[in-house]
C-alpha cells in the first residue's frame, strides 16, 4: 500500500485475487475508488495495482488541472461582468445627474 491519501490493497477473494484503489477519507474511514477482481495470483494483482494506481493518480491530476482552469475562467468572467455592471451604473448615474442639471 502506498503512503498518502491514495493507495491500493490486494485481497484474496476465494480462489481469485482482487485489487482495490483506496482513498483515505479520515483517520478511521477508507473508501474504494476503483476495484478489479479475477486475478489468478497475488503477484499479478499486485502488478496491476501498481500500474493502475499510477494511471489513476495521473488522471486525477489532469482532472484537477482542468477544473482549476475552468474555475479561473469562471472567476474572470464574473469579474468582467461586475466591471460591466459598475460601468453601466456609472453611466446611468451620470445620465440621471445630467437630466436633473437641465431641469
Amino acid at each position: 500500500m502506498a503512503k498518502g491519501k491514495y493507495g491500493y490493497r490486494v485481497k484474496q477473494d476465494g480462489d481469485a485475487w482482487a485489487v482495490e484503489i483506496t482513498r483515505k477519507i479520515s483517520t478511521t474511514k477508507t473508501g474504494v475508488s476503483k476495484r478489479q477482481d479475477g486475478f489468478g495470483s497475488e503477484s499479478e494483482a499486485d502488478a496491476w495495482g501498481k500500474t493502475a494506481l499510477v494511471s489513476f493518480l495521473e488522471n486525477l491530476e489532469e482532472r484537477n488541472k482542468r477544473r482549476a482552469e475552468e474555475k479561473q475562467k469562471a472567476a474572470q468572467r464574473q469579474q468582467e461582468k461586475q466591471e460591466r455592471h459598475e460601468k453601466n451604473v456609472e453611466e446611468w448615474a451620470k445620465k440621471q445627474q445630467d437630466y436633473y442639471d437641465e431641469q
